[in-house]
């Protein structure tokens, strides 16, 4: 918790540095040509369409940047007084927990609702998908062959003992993937699934997916899972060596003959006070439009929200997939759930 609180205080001290104290008789009209953005996000593509929207509609973007739970701690202990017009974070779950704090409002923009599937989007418009991305089986295929790991359920059975390679139950990807499953197939049977990936877990969780996958190519499982996004950036990363990882393994859309490769998505709210609600719905109808998608898709290897846009060619080379195509509000209510499956199933 003092962690927490220091990081807070750090953030607030950034965000007083970057505003500077208004001028005494400033106009409204100049008060408002602003949007504050507090974002989780940390890639390139996003800070490139931030100058973007500024140079086209002449709205500065003040940007604070830490990751989702203490932006949404932040907002919290903010309350009223709250500078955020925009939260940006990755995976519904932890859009649904912003809403669930009651930190975001609705809003109504055919823009918005006209771009983004239902099923990307908050049931009660206070949050929208950005990008998405799958959640998919990456493997050596000398080792093990892809009948064998067709879909998530066959991750836990007897034959992958010792062979998987997953990231910690405390990662909100993880526990969305959980969420989904129970969706899907009930409280037991997801349970019965958490225990069987426990036992076959080549090493105790560590790292992040990019570990997974390197961990695969060293020989250390076979089976590893990983959102799409990471794979598509070793693919093309300027280090040699992580091109060289990323071309010895192979991908898996899981669950193509039932209900389809489990997605996600990065997006963004309203804040419930914001100053600059206008502003705020302008920038987020940008990000979702054919131009901001289209660097989305180009720099990060996302899958863009917005159907006109063509995927990157890195993405076009792994092929269509069926997607599963539940509402990605649920992964927010079957969170705590989800956790005290993991919990149960002694998974670290």
């Amino acid at each position: 918790m003092k962690n927490l609180i220091l990081s807070l205080l750090a953030i607030s001290t950034l965000w007083a540095c970057s505003q500077g104290s208004n001028k005494e008789g400033e106009s409204e009209t100049e008060e408002s040509k602003e949007v504050n953005v507090y974002t989780h996000r940390h890639y390139e593509s996003d800070q490139q369409l931030f100058k973007e929207f500024e140079e086209k509609t002449g709205i500065k973007v003040n940007v604070v940047s830490a990751n989702a739970d203490e932006l949404i701690q932040k907002m919290t202990l903010e309350g009223e007084n709250s500078p955020a017009d925009v939260l940006i974070t990755v995976d519904a779950g932890r859009l649904h927990r912003a809403k669930e704090a009651d930190l975001l409002q609705s809003v109504e923009s055919e823009t918005l609702n006209n771009t983004i599937s239902a099923n990307l989007r908050d049931v009660d418009n206070q949050w929208f998908g950005l990008t998405i991305r799958g959640r998919v089986i990456v493997y050596n295929p000398e080792k093990i062959s892809a009948e064998k790991i067709s879909t998530y359920e066959s991750l836990a059975n007897p034959d992958i003992n010792g062979r998987l390679l997953i990231r910690s139950s405390s990662n909100i990807y993880n526990q969305s993937l959980m969420a989904s499953i129970i969706a899907h197939n009930g409280e037991e049977a997801a349970t019965e699934w958490a225990n069987g990936m426990v036992k076959n877990m080549a090493r105790d969780p560590k790292g992040g997916d990019r570990d997974q996958i390197k961990a695969v190519y060293a020989g250390e499982g076979d089976v590893a899972v990983s959102n799409t996004y990471y794979l598509g950036k070793m693919l093309n990363s300027s280090s040699e060596e992580e091109v060289k990882v990323a071309q010895a393994v192979k991908i898996l859309f899981p669950n193509q003959d039932g209900r389809g490769t489990h997605i996600n998505v990065s997006g963004a709210g309203v804040a419930k006070y914001a100053p600059n609600k206008e502003n705020a719905v302008k920038f987020i109808e940008f990000l979702v439009s054919e131009e901001a998608q289209k660097v989305f898709a180009g720099v990060n290897y996302e899958y863009p929200v917005n159907e006109k846009v063509e995927w990157a060619p890195t993405l076009k080379e792994w092929g269509d997939f069926k997607r599963d195509t539940l509402n990605l509000s649920v992964l927010g209510e079957n969170n705590d759930l989800a956790v005290k499956i993991f919990d149960r199933a002694g998974w670290k």
